[in-house]
C-alpha cells in the first residue's frame, strides 16, 4: 500500500531537515529522504554542512588557531609554552566526533517531532508522487499533498585539475588530511578556500591561493577585503590573483600547477591541492521529466519569493534555488515553506542575509557594500571604528581589523554593517537584529552597550557614522 503524506522532503540538509521538523511541528505528516551515508555505511543527516561543510571546517579551524596562538601567541600573556607538536590524526578525530554527535543529533529531533526518514534517493514524478531509490535497488512510492526539493550543492569541477582525493582534493578531501602537507595549493579564493587554506596554513604548510579573478572578495565591501588581503598575507598566505589554472600533471605523489597571471605562464608544485571554485546544484535524476519542475541552464530550480516552483504544492529551498549557497539561509527558507504549506502567510527578508568567512580574523557582513550603494547613487554616511582602540580587543591580544556602519545620508538608516575581526559575525548579527526593524545610527548610538565588550565597537562607528564617536577622533565634516 502506498504511504501518503502532507510533506514529503527530498534531502536532509539544513534545509530539509528543518522543512521537515517544522512542517512536522505545525500537524503536517511529514517523511524526510535522504542517502548520504558516513564511513560505516549509515544514513547520516544534516547535509554537506554538518557532515563534510560548515561545522567540520569550523572544528579545524578553531583547532589549528589554538595550536597557533600555542605556538605564537602565549608569550604575551607570560605563559611560556615548550615543544607545543599538533596530532593531526587526533584533530581529525575530534572533528569526526562532532559531525557524528550533530548528525545523531537531527536523527533524534526527527523522532521527537514524529518526522518518517525514508532513507535512499528521492526523485520527483508527475502527480506529486516520490520514487524512493533503497541502497539496495528496491524502490516504494509515496504520495505527497506537498514536496519539498532541498537536494543541495557539491564542489565544481575543473577539467585543468581532475580531483582525486588523494593528491588534488575537493573542500571534503581537504578536511582529511591525516598529515600536514609541505606546499599545499588552493584554487579559489572564496569562502572555503581561505577557510582551509587558513587551516593548513597555522599548521605549517607553505600555503599558496591560485584565484582567476583580480579582485579579492569582490562580494565584500572593498574597504573589508583589502584589510582581510592585506592580513591574510601577512599570515603567509601567498594570494595571487588574476591567475588562471590551465593544467595540472600529478607525479610522484606531487602535483604540479600550471596557470597564466599577468607576468605570463607560471608552474608551482605542491604536495596537496584543494580545488574550492565554488559549488554547484545537485539536480542529477531528481526530476522526472514529466514532473513539469522547470529548471535553467545551470541546473538551478525556478522558484518564486516564496520558493514555490511552476508546479502547484511542489517547493525548493536551499542551494538548489537562487541566492546565497549558505546554511543559514537553506533553513530559514525550509521554515517559510512549511509555515506556507500549514496556511500561514510566511515571508523572508532575502535582503538581511549575513555573510561569514571564518578565518581569524572573521569577516562578516549583513546588508549592502559601500561600493554597491554607491553605484545605485545613494548618498551615504560611514562610520569606523577600529578594534585596536577597543579595550576589550586589547586585553584579548586580537586588536586587528574594524568595524565599519554605512547609513543613508538622508535618513539616517543603516544599510550596512562590516566588520573585520574578533567576533565578527556576532557582531554582524546584532546589526542584522537593528537593521530587521529599520534602525537609524543614531538608534544604533543611544543604546547602552556595556563595556569592556567588543560590541561597543559596533556602537563606536554607529556614532562615527554622524561624527559623534567618543574612543577615536572624529573625522571633520567637510
Amino acid at each position: 500500500m502506498t504511504q501518503k503524506f502532507d510533506v514529503v522532503v527530498i534531502g536532509a540538509g539544513p534545509g530539509g531537515y528543518v522543512a521537515a521538523i517544522k512542517a512536522a511541528q505545525l500537524g503536517l505528516k511529514t517523511a524526510c529522504i535522504e542517502k548520504y551515508q558516513d564511513k560505516d555505511g549509515k544514513i547520516a543527516l544534516g547535509g554537506t554542512c554538518l557532515n563534510v561543510g560548515c561545522i567540520p571546517s569550523k572544528a579545524l579551524l578553531d583547532s589549528s588557531w589554538k595550536y597557533h596562538e600555542a605556538q605564537s601567541g602565549f608569550a604575551i600573556h607570560g605563559i611560556e609554552a615548550k615543544g607545543v607538536s599538533i596530532d593531526v590524526p587526533a584533530m581529525i578525530a575530534r572533528k569526526a566526533n562532532i559531525v557524528k554527535n550533530l548528525t545523531g543529533g537531527v536523527s533524534t529531533l526527527f523522532k521527537a517531532n514524529g518526522v518518517t526518514l525514508l532513507e535512499g534517493h528521492g526523485k520527483l514524478l508527475a502527480g506529486k508522487q516520490v520514487e524512493v531509490t533503497a541502497q539496495d535497488g528496491t524502490t516504494q512510492i509515496v504520495e505527497a499533498e506537498n514536496v519539498i526539493l532541498a537536494s543541495g550543492s557539491k564542489p565544481v569541477d575543473i577539467p585543468p585539475a581532475p580531483v582525486d582525493q588523494d593528491v588534488i582534493v575537493d573542500s571534503t578531501g581537504a578536511l582529511e588530511f591525516q598529515s600536514v602537507p609541505k606546499k599545499l595549493g588552493v584554487i579559489g579564493a572564496g569562502v572555503i578556500g581561505l577557510e582551509l587554506g587558513s587551516v593548513w596554513a597555522r599548521l605549517g604548510a607553505e600555503v599558496t591561493v591560485i584565484e582567476a579573478l583580480e579582485k579579492f572578495l569582490p562580494a565584500a565591501d572593498e574597504q573589508i577585503a583589502k584589510e582581510a588581503l592585506k592580513t591574510l598575507t601577512k599570515q603567509g598566505l601567498k594570494i595571487r590573483l588574476g591567475a588562471r589554472v590551465t593544467g595540472s600533471e600529478v607525479k610522484k605523489k606531487q602535483v604540479t600547477v600550471n596557470f597564466t597571471d599577468a607576468e605570463g605562464e607560471q608552474m608551482l608544485t605542491f604536495d596537496k591541492l584543494i580545488v574550492a571554485v565554488g559549488r554547484r546544484p545537485v539536480t542529477t535524476d531528481l526530476l522526472a521529466s514529466d514532473c513539469g519542475v522547470d529548471m535553467d541552464e545551470r541546473g538551478f530550480i525556478y522558484v518564486n519569493d516564496q520558493c514555490a516552483t511552476s508546479v502547484p504544492g511542489v517547493y525548493a529551498i536551499g542551494d538548489v534555488v537562487r541566492g546565497a549557497m549558505l546554511a543559514h539561509k537553506a533553513s530559514e527558507e525550509g521554515v517559510m515553506v512549511a509555515e506556507r504549506i500549514a496556511g500561514h502567510k510566511a515571508q523572508m527578508n532575502y535582503d538581511l542575509i549575513p555573510s561569514v568567512i571564518y578565518t581569524h580574523p572573521e569577516i562578516a557582513w549583513v546588508g549592502k557594500t559601500e561600493q554597491q550603494l554607491k553605484a545605485e547613487g545613494v548618498a551615504v554616511n560611514v562610520g569606523t571604528f577600529p578594534f585596536a582602540a577597543s579595550g576589550r580587543a586589547m586585553a584579548a591580544n586580537d586588536t586587528g581589523g574594524m568595524v565599519k556602519v554605512i547609513a543613508d545620508a538622508s535618513s539616517d538608516r543603516v544599510l550596512g554593517v562590516h566588520v573585520i575581526g574578533p567576533s565578527a559575525a556576532e557582531l554582524v548579527q546584532q546589526g542584522a537584529i537593528g537593521m530587521e526593524f529599520g534602525t537609524s545610527a543614531e538608534d544604533l548610538g543611544m543604546m547602552v552597550f556595556s563595556h569592556p565588550t567588543l560590541s561597543e565597537a559596533l556602537h563606536e562607528a554607529a556614532l562615527a557614522v554622524n561624527g559623534h564617536a567618543i574612543h577615536i577622533a572624529n573625522r571633520k565634516k567637510r
